[in-house]
């Protein structure tokens, strides 16, 4: 899967750095060629004489290197590499890529990089939750970095909880993977977001969809080689490169922006959390609070997916059913209900459950005559996860 791959792993000081040494013997196996950079902290965890007998190749360390051309191994390793991983990503070592600090080899690399870059973070989970560290996350995703983990479980400090460095085999796996466009030519259209529904010129109606999963979804389909436009109510979220947004902001809107598309697609993923009702009469003006009670009546919106896949030249349709309870009925009754191909189905209404507002979530997958369960993991690699299986449903039913 990874012949002649060169890969560029980058190796912070971390206890986890142990992993990254079985990661550049799976790398091997697959047919990867791996160098290693390190930085110091890193040496004092794991022998860059470890890593050398590895890969193969000579640890690298410092950003001048007499022997190296020009003495820059920054810019000579950055043009080398196809794609470069840091793992362990540290708390550190996330908090100067994302500031674009240059004060080592390995965030110097990074600021060279022109090809993919993955981290696979590594630390305490308090460090992991801190909003200090989730902002420099957020800078991160947006230069177009791919999180790979973190996973949760005991860590070595004891404690239990998000940010262990996720198995050398799954890393090795998501990156390699990226190769293989799984929707190579494929035209997909996602709708992702929340819907807002105006009460008057100040007040809406919405839900607490962040955005983050359709949005992690419009990547991994542009990774996996499709041609991507995704259509997003209101988020704070960065657009990846190399997607087509239409921005809207009703359900209205929503609903007229995906129809026009759709039957130029050919897969439609609908993970918005559309509002279900509108209200009926909207104000022109702020409404006063001069009454102790107040009466707004709403209308039931269109359906999307309903709609798209009632289409004559229809996508494969994958619906998304958030619940908060009987989760496995509720689905397929939509799923059936509505003539989808496909749903994904996650728990929501706890922050334990993920879903809306988080950085992880799992899904439970129905089709007519099979289902998949994705356990919980963060979003980004849940929607690499989910854009395989839609990928693998689509062949099946296009070459039946």
């Amino acid at each position: 899967m990874g012949s002649n791959k060169h890969i560029l792993l980058a190796v912070s000081g971390g206890i986890a750095a142990y992993k990254s040494a079985e990661l550049v013997r799976v790398m091997r196996k697959s047919g990867a060629e791996v160098r290693v950079v390190m930085t110091q902290a890193a040496t004092q965890f794991v022998s860059p004489l470890t890593f050398q007998a590895l890969s193969g190749h000579p640890v690298h360390t410092d950003i001048l290197n007499a022997e190296a051309e020009h003495a820059m191994d920054h810019i000579s390793l950055a043009r080398w590499a196809d794609a470069m991983i840091i793992a362990p990503a540290t708390a550190n070592t996330i908090a100067k890529c994302s500031l674009g600090m240059a004060d080592d080899l390995l965030s110097t690399l990074y600021l060279a990089a022109k090809c993919a870059v993955y981290m696979a973070p590594s630390m305490n989970q308090a460090m992991w939750h801190h909003p200090a560290t989730q902002e420099n996350i957020a800078r991160l995703l947006s230069h177009g970095v791919t999180l790979i983990g973190p996973e949760a479980g005991e860590q070595a400090c004891g404690e239990t909880g998000l940010g262990r460095m996720s198995d050398p085999i799954i890393i090795c796996e998501q990156v390699l993977a990226e190769s293989s466009m799984l929707l190579n030519g494929l035209k997909v259209l996602i709708s992702a977001g929340p819907t807002r529904e105006p009460l008057d010129p100040v007040r809406y109606i919405t839900n607490r969809s962040s955005g983050k999963m359709g949005y992690a979804l419009a990547k991994a389909a542009l990774q996996a080689g499709a041609q991507v436009t995704l259509v997003t109510g209101p988020v704070s979220l960065a657009v990846p490169n190399g997607v087509e947004a239409v921005k809207v902001e009703t359900a209205a809107q929503m609903y007229q922006a995906v129809l026009a598309r759709a039957s130029d697609h050919d897969i439609y993923i609908g993970a918005a959390a559309v509002a279900d009702y509108s209200p009926g009469d909207v104000q022109p003006e702020k409404i006063k609070k001069n009454q102790l009670q107040t009466t707004v009546i709403l209308n039931k919106t269109q359906d999307i997916l309903a709609d798209v896949a009632l289409l004559k030249v229809r996508p494969f349709t994958v619906g998304f059913a958030a619940e908060t309870e009987n989760l496995e009925g509720y689905a397929l009754g939509k799923l059936n209900a509505k003539n989808l191909d496909m749903i994904a189905a996650n728990w929501v209404g706890q922050s334990s459950q993920g879903g809306f507002d988080s950085d992880q979530n799992a899904l439970q997958l129905f089709w007519k005559g099979g289902q998949k369960t994705l356990p919980m993991v963060d979003k980004h690699y849940l929607a690499k996860q989910l854009i395989e299986v839609i990928a693998e449903r689509w062949d099946e039913k296009n070459t039946a």
